[in-house]
């Protein structure tokens, strides 16, 4: 039996989360919409076209109880109908160009109301604020399609994330000792320090604002790019994102005309060494060493371009 006190944290957590969504209010984000007609029109506006089945199941409103705010929204002209040739008791809905600028002010108004709760927080709280709600996504929808992930360029911060998220990983997961977070910090300052965007770069992977990966391309000089601190966070496991990552150093180190590509792993990172293989890497090079306290054994692998 789930305690009861688990029970009376989250409806306390939800009773705070209606307030500050302001869901009780009747003139939803100072408009004329309630919560459910403001939801239902951004149903109608984010998609090509659906059916009035399909959205009563989606947003598991009761179909009467859609049927007349579909009604309002066409006497306001802000939707338009058709028969579904594929069931002919229900209609396909889209919205008007009056619609669509409805849809887009709610949007805009949504975006306004979360911006300026985010500007109250310090640097950093708003991204623990949106993983903690990835979290309870993940956990209380597991069916629900994964988000996205977006590959970009480094940004202020991102090299100092690299640092952080893989020194707590690997000793979580692998019980390395501090040493490796200073071999992560050096690796990562000499990159920021001597930073050549001609022949270098820096991959973060994101996800709903949250970083989830990286990668780094570093020139080692005599036609050698150095494939460096390729990272995974366990949330976007699972989502070849790592191989991803590795395909753009790839396409980079060629536009560049890098004669080879050069990396230094352990043999204890499967998931990583399995990508090298699939792409062509082969081992030149290994040997054993404690650089991170438990003993290991360090490979260097290479690409010929």
């Amino acid at each position: 039996m789930v305690d009861s006190g688990l029970i009376n944290a989250a409806r306390d957590f939800n009773r705070f989360y209606t307030n500050f969504l302001g869901v009780l209010n009747r003139a939803y984000l100072d408009t004329d919409f309630t919560l459910t007609d403001a939801r239902v029109l951004f149903e109608i506006g984010s998609r090509e076209g659906v059916s009035a089945v399909a959205l009563a199941r989606d947003l598991q409103l009761d179909p009467a109880y859609l049927s007349r705010i579909l009604k309002r929204f066409r006497a306001n002209d802000l939707i338009e109908t058709k028969a579904d040739p594929g069931d002919l008791r229900s209609q396909i809905i889209k919205v008007t160009t009056k619609g669509y600028r409805q849809f887009e002010e709610l949007g805009r108004r949504s975006n306004t109301q979360i911006a300026e709760r985010f500007a109250n927080l310090v640097d950093g709280e708003p991204q623990t604020v949106v993983a903690a709600m990835t979290s309870i996504r993940a956990l209380l929808d597991p069916d629900a399609e994964p988000r996205p992930v977006v590959i970009r360029g480094h940004r202020p911060g991102d090299i100092g994330w690299i640092v952080q998220s893989q020194s707590k990983a690997y000793t979580e997961e692998y019980g390395w000792d501090m040493r490796f977070e200073g071999l992560v910090a050096e690796v990562a300052g000499k990159f920021l320090a001597n930073f050549d965007p001609a022949m270098e770069y820096c991959w973060i992977a994101e996800r709903d604002g949250i970083n989830v990966g990286s990668v780094v391309i570093t020139n080692g000089g005599d036609g050698v790019a150095k494939l460096r601190l390729l990272y995974v966070d366990k949330a976007a496991r699972g989502l070849g994102l790592g191989r991803m990552l590795v395909d753009e150093c790839i396409r980079f180190a060629r536009a560049k005309q890098y004669r080879q590509i050069s990396l230094w792993t352990n043999d204890i990172l499967h998931a990583a060494r399995g990508i090298y293989l699939k792409v062509g890497f082969r081992l030149v090079s290994e040997e054993r060493h404690r650089m991170f306290g438990p003993e290991e054994n360090g490979q260097t692998w290479v690409l010929d371009l």
